[in-house]
């Protein structure tokens, strides 16, 4: 017998802030522009979008990270967000049920396309579970939940159930009105600390975390994509949040995703992870 250990199963995500080497993006469509955009926000364009989420997978490229680069098939103008749709963990992915109607056809097209790629299913949120992957943040051993007007108990409940089957200790944290999602107001920087808007979120929760918060104003500049420990990916707009990330060492990639902040779309949720090391 040979002394080298035996590792078992694909270990997609060894950690939720190891460096990304894997992840897939959804282009936009047209319909974008037909989001309902946040107050005082004109509509989005979707030649823009699609140009600024270019930029977005040269940037992963760049950073080492293969990008899986689709189509959108879906009508519905949110369909880049997505990591609604799906939740991977180190044994395989979680399908997710979004919680719009019109969006839930994504998640069995989305798992369709994890089998063409040979990414294992391990899990499906089932009905009348309603739950959106961008309103789930993991960290550390931790699985961050967003309570709001979307989703519901049950999927709440069984997503636990979930994370915890997979090693994770679930803690359920209430938004405020109008947050687009978890993701949106809380962002990974490494195992133990993170970027969050605390006049958008009960603080409370991250109780054992150091936190980096963003200013009244900027609270969306929470919402970056971590590739990597205290190394995110996060939108040009918000320069108080980046200045702060960096000033606390943390590496930050600023990049122009404008039209989809105008809709509530942040870093955080352009993109599924698929390998983390």
């Amino acid at each position: 017998m040979s002394g080298h250990a035996v590792d078992f199963g694909p270990h997609l995500i060894a950690s939720p802030s190891g460096a990304l080497r894997r992840a897939l993006i959804v282009m936009p469509s047209p319909a974008i522009e037909n989001a309902r955009p946040l107050p005082g926000e004109p509509n989005a364009v979707h030649s823009r979008a699609r140009g600024e989420l270019e930029v977005f997978a040269k940037t992963l490229r760049f950073l080492g990270c293969d990008v899986m680069e689709l189509q959108s098939r879906s009508p519905d103008p949110l369909a880049s967000s997505v990591a609604d749709v799906a939740i991977v963990f180190e044994s395989g992915a979680a399908i997710m049920r979004p919680s719009s109607p019109a969006r839930r056809a994504e998640a069995a097209w989305i798992e369709e396309e994890f089998e063409r790629h040979d990414v294992p299913v391990a899990a499906h949120l089932s009905a009348p579970g309603l739950l959106d992957g961008s309103d789930v943040v993991l960290a550390g051993q931790t699985a961050f939940i967003g309570v709001s007007a979307r989703g519901n108990a049950l999927g709440r409940d069984g997503f636990a159930r979930i994370a915890q089957a997979h090693g994770f200790s679930p803690v359920e944290v209430r938004l405020a009105a109008n947050v687009p999602s978890l993701r949106a107001v809380c962002g990974v920087l490494s195992e133990d600390a993170l970027v969050i808007a605390p006049e958008r979120l009960d603080r409370a929760a991250f109780a054992g975390f150091k936190t980096i918060e963003a200013e009244r104003g900027d609270e969306f500049g929470a919402g970056v994509l971590n590739v990597g420990h205290h190394h995110v990916i996060a939108d040009v707009r918000f320069p108080r949040v980046i200045d702060a990330l960096r000033e606390s060492g943390t590496r930050v990639d600023a990049i122009d995703l404008y039209d989809f902040g105008r809709i509530g779309l942040t870093p955080s949720v352009l993109a599924i992870d698929l390998k983390r090391v």
